[in-house]
């Protein structure tokens, strides 16, 4: 598709002006993502105590950004990767400052799009059960790697750890995820009424 563009009075065209210069384009860009920053936020964090604060700081930092994307690769792409550098700096902090919370998970927040069948979000919350019962290490880097399609060096640079570390986690990510899968189905088949045989 050809790229838009503007008369710049001399009768030559001239390209747009950066999303950021745009009047109301930020507003309306940060509603978009929205619902992609929640669900991204949620599929990093355990539980959801904090994953409002840690969105809205998402955003902010979105805003932020905008002046310096320059419309190279994927919109969304440039976002992901602001919303995850987000919430692991929020969770460094926590971390240091031994703020740290581990509560079980309450209501899921699962924010898919609009036109997102039920099947799909269904299956978002089916998920994010599971990832709230494996170590965050590996849950980082299965979300990097499965969600945000990271290659494994991409992960290792965002992380700051060594190319065989990645793959470790991302191995024993998908073996934990696997063996949790299996124990529910095998507890779903498995009977639930009284026992018999009693005296």
């Amino acid at each position: 598709m050809a790229r838009q563009t503007t008369d710049n009075g001399r009768g030559h065209p001239s390209p747009r002006p950066p999303i950021h210069r745009r009047p109301g384009t930020e507003e309306s860009l940060l509603l978009e993502l929205l619902p992609r920053v929640r669900n991204l936020v949620r599929y990093l964090v355990r539980g959801d105590a904090d994953v409002e604060d840690i969105s809205q700081e998402a955003l902010v930092a979105l805003l932020h950004g905008l002046p310096a994307y320059r419309g190279d690769g994927l919109l969304r792409s440039w976002a992901d990767r602001i919303v995850a550098r987000t919430t692991f700096a929020w969770l460094r902090r926590m971390r240091d400052s031994r703020e740290a919370r581990d509560n079980e998970p309450e209501a899921l927040v699962s924010v898919p799009s609009d036109d997102a069948p039920l099947d799909e979000h269904v299956h978002r919350q089916h998920v994010v059960t599971l990832l709230d019962r494996i170590p965050n290490e590996q849950r980082h880097a299965l979300v990097l790697h499965h969600v945000m399609e990271m290659s494994v060096p991409e992960i290792a640079a965002e992380l700051g750890i060594p190319l065989e570390t990645v793959r470790s986690r991302l191995r024993l990510g998908r073996t934990a995820l696997r063996t949790l899968a299996a124990q529910e189905e095998a507890e779903e088949r498995t009977p639930h009424g009284p026992l018999h045989g009693g005296p």
